[in-house]
Order: C-alpha cells, then structure tokens, then sequence
C-alpha cells in the first residue's frame, strides 16, 4: 500500500495458500487469481514479471522455487526485476524455514525482551515491530533504493527483507547499553519507564498522560507546571528517581488527563494525552494535517506535496481477465492460468471472536 500512494502500480496475486488481504491495507491494489502450480499459471505469472519494476513474495524460503517463480528464474527473464522477499528469519540460517509471527520475530532480535514491567512478562506493541516497522517499511526502503541504484547500473537485484533483520537494525542504539545504567533491565532504564520524566501517569479519570521530559529545560518547566516549590533536583539522579516517580503519580492523580493537557499545552515540556485508537482519529492536530483520517482510510505518509493525490479506494473485485490481456494473454490462456480456488487459506482478519 505504501507503494501504492506513492504510484505504483500494485497487482496482488491469489488464488492459493496464504493470509487473507486486509482490507485496510489494500488500498490501491488490484487482485487477481491465478493457479501457479499449473504450467499456464506459472506461465501467467513470469509475463507479468517480464514487464514488473518489482516483485514482493512472502513465503517461506523454498517455496517460490518450487513453484518454479523464484528469483533465478524470474531474473533470468528480466534482469531489470527487483525481487523482494519478505519473511520472518530470512533466507539463510538455522531458522530460516520455521514458522512464526510478529512475536516471534521481535522476540527473537532482542526488542520484546526489553519491553515490559521489570516483575511481569514481556509487553509487545501489537504487530507493529516486526510486521510492519521490522518488515513492510525496511522492504519499502530497499524497493525503493534498489530502484534507485537500477538506474545507475541497469540492473534489478535480490532483497532478502528479514523481520527479525529489521528489529535487529531498531536496536542498534540499545544493544550497546543493555547491562548499562541506561537500560540496566527489562522495565528498567531511562526509556524503559523507570525515570519518573519519560513515563505515562494515570489520571484522575482513568485516563494516562505521556511525559517525555528528557532534556534540563523540559525537565525544570515540567517541575514548574506541577507546581512543585522546591527548586528542580538533578533529574539524572537515580536514586532519586522512585521517590520522585511517587510525587509526580500522586499530583497527576489530582486532576483528568485533558485539565492536564490544558495545563500543559503551552509550557513547552514534551507533556501530552495518552489517546486510544478512536480518540486518535479524532484528535484536532491529526484531523487537520489529515481531514479525511479514518478508521478504514488509513492516512497516507509521508506528506509528499509535489506528489500529493486522493489515495485510491479498496477495490476487493477480482480483475485477472483484464490484468492478464493487458500483458497479452490470449483468453485461452487467461481460463487456464486463473484459479477458482479462494482467494487463500489462511487467517482472515480480523478473524471472528
């Protein structure tokens, strides 16, 4: 989708195992079915890549050969292809074939055994580490320098996208302070919501406030806002850090979140509303940078204005007959290479609870 707000040309290709499209993520794309353990599938599908800028496949390694579409094959026809694979563990190593998710791929880099309360398990971000910032956004990265280097050289290339990789890659700045005083634990560290000015305070309505007052001057206008008499202390003095995490929960205790948003708004010390997914859709700042955000139209970023259009809409019709004829199919070909199986066989989303 991504690729597709920012003009691609995006063909999904079905008709086998797999995971169901979301429809949230499927603006912009154009589905169609084909059946690639037959000849006249296969076939279908290396002309479309005869003429592709671009090829994403997420299976697991091995499958795309079998299948008789794998990278070799495809570049063979097409040494201008750049073919993307996107998994879990990657192409190589002991892992590479093992099934997994999100968790486990965060899981496995270090990130999610460093998320969390210090007494309680592990505490993950939803799928956003590994399927999406790990994966989707390091893919899109390499798609789009590899198109880049295309144009010097002439020629397309691999990418072996791991989700595992890219989680590996967000921990560069953390691994060398784990064990450290920065980040000593999981739970326990300057980021990790042991410092009482970079943490979330409930309220007196339930609700939470975020504090990111990392910096002196954010700090000391934080210890002014909460109208605290004393002069602000060294804030980076951790053996005061639990006695201070205590002042600060009791006086955020004393009023809702938005009288303290209120309160805070113009003090300029990094102080703002915890929302939850429908308070985000609403909030003032995100409707007015993105007027149509919406639970089922997803905004898109990043703001581009010299390439700035409406996205396009969800379009779940099947169009393979047209997809197809456009790369030159005969109809014949078309009935033999499409599939009437559905769409997949995996997990549809959201699956029924």
């Amino acid at each position: 989708m991504l690729l597709a707000d920012m003009g691609a040309e995006v063909i999904v290709v079905g008709g086998g195992s797999g995971s169901a499209p979301i429809p949230a993520l499927s603006r912009g794309k154009t589905f169609i079915s084909l059946d690639l353990k037959s000849p006249a599938g296969r076939d279908a599908f290396c002309r479309l890549a005869d003429k592709a800028d671009v090829v994403i496949e997420g299976y697991r390694p091995g499958v795309m050969t079998r299948l008789g579409i794998d990278a070799a094959t495809l570049r063979g026809r097409n040494p201008r292809l750049i073919y993307c694979a996107i998994t879990g563990y990657g192409q190589t190593g002991p892992m590479a074939p093992a099934a997994g998710h999100d968790i486990n791929y965060a899981g496995l880099s270090g990130a999610l055994g460093a998320f969390g309360p210090v007494d309680g398990p592990p505490v993950f971000p939803l799928n956003l580490l590994a399927d999406f910032a790990g994966g989707s956004l390091f893919a899109a990265m390499g798609i789009l320098a590899a198109l880049y280097e295309r144009e010097r050289t002439g020629e397309g290339q691999v990418i072996d996208a791991a989700m595992v990789d890219g989680c590996l890659s967000m921990m560069a700045m953390h691994f060398p302070d784990w064990g450290r005083p920065v980040l000593p634990a999981r739970g326990d560290g300057l980021l990790a919501g042991t410092a009482p000015f970079y943490r979330c305070y409930r309220c007196a309505d339930g609700r939470h406030i975020a504090v990111g007052a990392l910096e002196r001057r954010f700090f000391e206008a934080l210890w002014v806002g909460l109208g605290l008499p004393e002069p602000a202390p060294p804030h980076f003095d951790r053996q005061a850090w639990p006695a201070m995490a205590e002042r600060f929960a009791a006086v955020f205790l004393q009023r809702p979140r938005d009288a303290w948003v209120d309160h805070f708004v113009s003090r300029d010390c990094c102080v703002t509303p915890v929302l939850d997914p429908a308070e985000a859709l609403a909030h003032p700042h995100n409707r007015s940078r993105h007027p149509g955000l919406a639970a089922d139209r997803p905004l898109k970023a990043p703001v581009m204005p010299m390439t700035e259009e409406m996205p396009a809409t969800y379009d779940p019709a099947d169009h393979t007959a047209e997809v197809l004829a456009a790369a030159g199919l005969t109809a014949a070909e078309i009935a033999a290479a499409r599939s009437n199986a559905a769409m997949t066989e995996g997990l549809p989303w959201p699956p029924p609870l």
